[in-house]
């Protein structure tokens, strides 16, 4: 028997894990002494808060972050040959969907090793359910530039793109320049492409509307440090 590569989804922030996620995800942890983690911190507490009872000393951690070694990662899933199956766990969200663990999955499938996505909360696919825009066809773009000009131009390609695709466009931004994004995309985009902007997806802090970049120049908000999607509509 080959060990199995699971695919395990945390909470989006301070919530309790079996309020957005099923009980077989519980299940999984429970079953589980080999995990490949972004943060060892992080993971450590969501495990704990998902199984309270687990033992923590019997954990194996491999970390997979900016500063993992290729050579060192490829060796992560070799405790599968022994009938050991491996949790591959975010640190916020799914794995895999911005978010590191592309590479190990790929190597899963290189190996012959079953891979078990599970159920659990991905702001993308939440923020395009809850935007009014259009779920058929839509575009994940990751970050856009840093530079001020590189980001409008990007704006305006995207603008550009829906229009001529009917395609939604999500793209996301590091927390703490979310209002800079915002006032970017107000000065960047016609008056009449839509725009949503979700935040805190799942928290008691839920924030989600969707407004013509018009509308949104008359709105008061507070986006600071607070993990946002933000999708066009043109």
């Amino acid at each position: 028997m080959i060990g199995k590569l699971y695919l395990i989804p945390t909470t989006l922030g301070d919530t309790e894990p079996l309020e957005v996620m099923p009980l077989s995800v519980r299940k999984v942890v429970e079953q589980l002494d080999y995990f490949i983690v972004e943060n060892e911190k992080t993971a450590r507490r969501f495990i704990k808060k998902i199984t309270p009872n687990k033992s923590q000393p019997s954990l194996e951690f491999m970390l997979l972050d900016k500063y993992s070694d290729e050579l060192e990662t490829r060796n992560y899933l070799d405790i599968c040959e022994k009938g050991i199956s491996v949790g591959l766990l975010s640190d916020a969200g799914v794995p895999a969907v911005a978010d590191p663990g592309a590479t190990i999955v790929k190597l899963a499938h290189e190996k012959g090793i079953q891979v078990v996505p599970l159920v659990g909360p991905s702001s993308i696919l939440m923020a395009i359910m809850a935007s009014g825009m259009n779920g058929q066809s839509f575009t994940f773009n990751g970050y856009l530039p840093i530079d001020k000009a590189t980001r409008k131009k990007t704006i305006k390609d995207l603008e550009r793109l829906s229009k001529e695709k009917n395609q939604s466009q999500i793209f996301i931004e590091t927390p703490y320049r979310n209002e800079k994004m915002l006032d970017d995309l107000r000065s960047t985009l016609q008056p009449n492409t839509r725009l949503c902007i979700a935040c805190d997806i799942t928290l008691p802090s839920e924030y989600i509307k969707t407004l013509t970049v018009k509308e949104w120049k008359n709105v008061k908000t507070d986006l600071h440090k607070r993990p946002a999607i933000f999708i066009i509509q043109s």
